[in-house]
């Protein structure tokens, strides 16, 4: 089709939108429309635990770049993330929250393209997510404080990630923190975020960009410290249990011997 009849075919369906009394939105062809809302709807269907990534059946529906990318994502948590590193700065794994959440089951991988999307569009993306994820079960016990899901993004460069998520998590992670008890945050490679206590270890960083969500615990704490607006929604959300886990955190060290001298005392 030239330029000057694809004008006029655009042309005539703006026209007889208006006629109709639609927005061009409605008018567009139905495998327009169909091909935004599957990109935009969240499906238990699309959700794959660990196991399910060696399970050829089970992955066959999906292109060959998602079961890569989520394959790749599955190696990294089983060789990386659930395991000790001797330069995150404390005994344990990488994340201490995966390997249970690995144990229970109660840890999925959602395939999605976003390349070329809004930040707009990623938001209206998390938020069909985060219901699914609410409703999944186990709704109850302490499994379901467990749930974790992994929002991979399969087409995604590092370099876009980085603006994307940021954009869609300052409208979204707030919100969902403060009226769900979830956190949310964005991994992928050149990820500058730190470790709690090695500030030279980069843990975030994963090959395939990807979104967590996850039910948030009291010693989130840690992640907020240097910010007093989340530090503050984390103290509203935990009250008095807040204050036990500071308590209970200093009793660790030796804070008394960091207090200056008191050097208003006369001298003997």
């Amino acid at each position: 089709m030239s330029d000057s009849e694809s004008a006029h075919t655009r042309r005539a369906v703006i026209a007889a939108a208006a006629a109709a009394g639609m927005s061009l939105a409605e008018a567009a062809p139905a495998s327009a429309r169909s091909r935004r809302q599957t990109m935009l709807s969240a499906d238990a269907a699309n959700l794959f635990r660990l196991e399910d990534l060696e399970d050829a059946d089970r992955m066959a529906p999906l292109a060959a770049r998602d079961r890569e990318a989520l394959r790749a994502i599955g190696d990294w948590i089983k060789t990386y993330v659930v395991r000790p590193h001797a330069e995150i700065g404390r005994p344990g794994p990488v994340c201490p929250f995966v390997p249970r959440a690995w144990e229970s089951r109660t840890l999925w991988l959602a395939p999605q393209r976003v390349a070329g999307r809004r930040a707009s569009d990623m938001v209206e993306l998390i938020d069909n997510y985060k219901s699914l994820f609410l409703s999944m079960p186990p709704i109850e016990g302490e499994d379901a404080s467990y749930r974790s899901l992994v929002l991979v993004c399969t087409d995604l460069a590092p370099a876009r990630a980085r603006v994307l998520f940021a954009d869609a998590l300052a409208e979204v992670a707030a919100p969902a923190y403060e009226n769900d008890g979830l956190v949310m945050g964005g991994f992928y490679e050149g990820n500058e975020g730190t470790a709690i206590y090695n500030p030279s270890f980069r843990p975030f960083t994963s090959p395939v960009p990807f979104l967590l969500m996850r039910h948030a615990v009291v010693s989130d704490w840690k992640f907020f410290l240097e910010d007093e607006a989340w530090l503050n929604r984390w103290a509203r959300r935990y009250g008095p249990s807040a204050a036990q886990a500071l308590a209970a955190e200093l009793r660790r060290h030796p804070w008394r011997s960091w207090r200056e001298p008191d050097n208003s005392a006369s001298p003997s």
